[in-house]
């Protein structure tokens, strides 16, 4: 199956380019579903047609969804569902309000990793494009598999090992006073089987033949400035982008004089998104004069960025991290496009190189060449940061 994940700040234009792929790729006879992971979803509005959990044809070899979190849970999720009502109700909520509280903070993207997941396995599909959310929840999905191994490893299994040896000593005591039980086995249990199908997916999302992000921006400072940060998270996570969409460029052969300064203005802006994303290909996409809803819209939107081509190709293959021996030295080299050196923090625990860029952290296993040593220095290269390791302990 072939993955594509369409990202970028929100109101760049996302989800019209997801669906516009999707159109393409049916046409070429794949069996391709769109899938919106966004908690705000606009995809039934893009197509100009009702979508909802469950996959609704739209045209032949053509699918589209949009992911109900409160639907998920139920389905997959049942019995921690119950457990989160029967907490939340014994502390004064009523039934509808601890219901839509049993949604926790995080779990639209926890759900969106494990429907990937299913319509892998499934194999129903030969592609799988996915209209996710802005940049920053979609960088949160595609961390959670290295961010929930880490917990999951060091205090997950622990906690729930001792919290089955203790429930029948301590609940007893517990209930009457709290008003509801401890959770038993299968809600314990039920994190960790998502947990082991989001490790699965993981191997997925950066097998660059296979998964690709195309990142949708628009010629605006502030929008170029997000993208780019994207794109060196996502090598973080090493996922690979192989396309970027500049999308809504204002036509040549508007000449109104109110656009005059907009105009030179994205013109100047157009350049820094062919420099700075460079050697990604990247597409420009027209502002359209009228709103891309619906099939005949979408149609427009496709042949601009498609034209006979096959959307399914990887268009540029990314090397995001890899390992180097040089004259019996090893270096670990980690693509981090438009990142100072400054700006990366690092630290050794173990087998795991843990690296910090703002608020985005990543735990590297380290392959085993690596693991026994430390790390002697790092400098930034043509947007690598290259990681030097030898024998004896030292600082970065």
């Amino acid at each position: 199956m072939r993955i594509i994940l369409m990202t970028g700040k929100g109101g760049v234009g996302k989800t019209s380019v997801a669906a516009a792929t999707g159109l393409r790729c049916a046409e070429l006879g794949y069996r391709t579903l769109v899938l919106s992971t966004d908690p705000a979803h606009s995809l039934a509005d893009s197509f100009d047609q009702e979508l909802g959990h469950e996959p609704i044809a739209i045209r032949p070899n053509l699918w589209g969804a949009e992911l109900d979190a409160l639907m998920e849970l139920e389905g997959n999720w049942g019995a921690v569902k119950r457990y989160i009502t029967q907490v939340l109700q014994a502390r004064g909520l009523d039934g509808v309000q601890a219901e839509e509280l049993a949604i926790l903070p995080g779990m639209d993207e926890i759900f969106g990793l494990v429907r990937m997941k299913r319509h892998y396995d499934a194999n129903e599909y030969d592609v799988l494009i996915i209209d996710s959310a802005p940049t920053g929840t979609a960088l949160r999905l595609l961390s959670l598999p290295e961010v929930s191994g880490w917990y999951m490893r060091r205090f997950y299994k622990p906690l729930q090992k001792m919290s089955v040896a203790l429930r029948p000593l301590v609940e007893p005591l517990f209930r009457p006073i709290a008003g509801f039980s401890l959770p038993d086995n299968e809600v314990m249990q039920a994190p960790y089987e998502f947990y082991e199908q989001i490790e699965a997916l993981e191997k997925v999302l950066t097998d660059n033949t296979q998964t690709s992000v195309r990142l949708v921006t628009n010629p605006e400072k502030m929008v170029i400035k997000e993208s780019l940060r994207a794109h060196a998270y996502l090598s973080l996570y090493n996922v690979a982008t192989d396309m970027v969409v500049a999308n809504r460029i204002i036509p040549d052969e508007v000449t109104d004089p109110f656009f005059k300064q907009w105009k030179e203005n994205q013109q100047q802006y157009r350049q820094e998104i062919h420099d700075n994303f460079h050697p990604l290909p990247v597409k420009e996409v027209p502002l359209y004069s009228e709103e891309m809803c619906g099939l005949e819209a979408l149609e427009r939107l496709k042949e601009t960025l498609y034209g006979s081509e096959d959307p399914t190709q990887v268009y540029y293959k990314e090397n995001t991290i890899r390992v180097v021996q040089n004259q019996g030295h090893y270096s670990l080299e980690l693509y981090l496009p438009g990142i100072p050196k400054d700006h990366v923090q690092l630290s050794k625990t173990g087998d795991e190189l843990n690296i910090r860029i703002g608020n985005h952290r990543r735990n590297l296993v380290l392959p085993q060449a690596l693991a026994a040593l430390q790390p002697s220095g790092a400098k930034m290269e043509e947007d690598y940061l290259k990681i030097k390791f030898a024998a004896t302990t030292a600082q970065v």
